[in-house]
């Protein structure tokens, strides 16, 4: 089971953090337009039990990913499962017609140019993501991936440090789904 550790910021501008952030070793992992699509349960409200099922599309790739409730009150910490399935357009909207066939409806479509960058901090690779979304704003994300619960304090206090060493304070924790829907 994977636990995704993240920490997302709200920030003018994401160049001086992408800088800091390079000058600390980070690798530059290249940029990608990500589309995500969002889906509503039909049987559970996903709002009221702080999960999410999206499809992502990158350029012609495509994953479904599943993200269970945080699990804590100051990063956005939770469990998640992610399965890449055939490329391109059409096998996209038969995953799209599948969900919908099972009852799931379609929220919104959340847009973003994502700058992505990895930096090897002792035993844990930290990924930070410099994200403009559309019609919401701009984001940097800084995520740790662990397989162990035993490893997700550990994790948090990497990413707390590395914040403050980057300068960041101003924490959001809505996804970009909520950001989106109350703009």
């Amino acid at each position: 089971m994977t636990f995704e550790v993240e920490q997302k910021f709200r920030v003018a501008s994401a160049a001086p953090v992408c800088r800091q952030f390079a000058l600390l070793g980070a690798v530059v992992a290249g940029s990608v337009e990500q589309m995500d699509t969002y889906y509503a349960h039909p049987g559970r409200d996903f709002a009221a039990t702080d999960e999410a099922l999206r499809i992502r599309r990158v350029g012609e790739q495509n994953c479904i990913t599943y993200k269970g409730p945080k699990i804590d009150a100051t990063t956005k910490t939770r469990r998640e499962i992610e399965i890449g399935f055939a490329a391109g357009t059409i096998a996209a909207e038969r995953c799209d017609q599948l969900l919908q066939a099972l009852g799931f409806c379609r929220v919104a479509t959340v847009s973003k140019s994502r700058q992505r960058s990895r930096l090897q901090r002792g035993k844990y690779s930290i990924e930070l993501a410099a994200d403009n979304v559309k019609d919401v704003g701009s984001f940097v994300e800084l995520e740790i991936a662990v397989e162990q619960e035993s490893q997700l304090d550990e994790a948090r206090t990497a990413l707390a440090a590395l914040a403050d060493e980057l300068g960041l304070t101003s924490v959001e924790r809505r996804s970009y789904l909520e950001l989106l829907l109350n703009s």
